[in-house]
């Protein structure tokens, strides 16, 4: 099958089932012994949030899908997080490229330690492909809630500022890699890091302007 009437193909698996879970999102599984599973509070506090003020339904408990699975196709945002180690085989790099291609949307946030395994991985996605650091006035700092000076910092690790690094096919951001932010940690219970409310507001805000993104584009 030539490669356009496969994405072609993927492109209508995606459109089918984005319709049917258009409100859902789910969290990667990947391999490599990262604790892919971190954070378990904070996807389910954003789903409220969105829900609570941008007008979105999204099922409070988010699906776990496989990188190798076409339940991923199901998905318009699927996240990933951890600490460590990342390994995608080649079926695994295949099929996330085949999705975000077709309409999907993958947010990497690092819980910290992850940085160095995800590029190297990502490059098995897209070889042709780097990851660009978003200036700060592209759309995703200012969908529903603004924040000019771009992604926002919320736990400091190194001392290194924050930053949103993507990868764009023909003008659509379909990975966001949120790195020395910790937006996961933002979006936990408040008990987990006791973190004060203004800066949970601030992660769940830029993380409600993400998810905007990805249902929209």
């Amino acid at each position: 099958m030539k490669v356009m009437d496969k994405l072609a193909g993927y492109f209508l698996i995606f459109f089918i089932s984005a319709s049917s879970y258009a409100q859902d999102i789910a969290i990667l599984q990947y391999k490599g012994g990262g604790d892919w599973y971190s954070n378990p509070t904070a996807l389910p506090n954003l789903i409220t949030f969105c829900n609570q003020n941008i007008n979105t339904t999204i099922t409070n408990k988010p699906q776990t899908v496989k990188p190798e699975s076409i339940d991923i196709f199901q998905y318009p945002y699927i996240h990933m997080t951890g600490h460590g180690n990342v390994f995608f085989t080649d079926e695994d790099a295949e099929n996330l490229r085949n999705y975000l291609l077709s309409g999907g949307f993958l947010h990497i946030d690092d819980n910290y330690g992850m940085e160095p395994y995800i590029r190297k991985e990502l490059i098995k996605v897209f070889p042709d492909k780097k990851l660009v650091e978003l200036p700060t006035t592209h759309p995703i700092f200012s969908y529903k809630y603004n924040f000019p000076k771009g992604l926002p910092k919320i736990h400091e690790h190194d001392g290194k500022r924050s930053q949103a690094l993507g990868i764009i096919h023909e003008d659509r951001l379909v990975l966001l890699f949120t790195f020395e932010s910790d937006l996961g940690d933002g979006w936990e219970n408040p008990e987990v890091h006791n973190d004060p409310e203004e800066v949970r507001t601030k992660a769940l805000k830029m993380g409600a302007n993400i998810i905007k993104y990805a249902f929209e584009n």
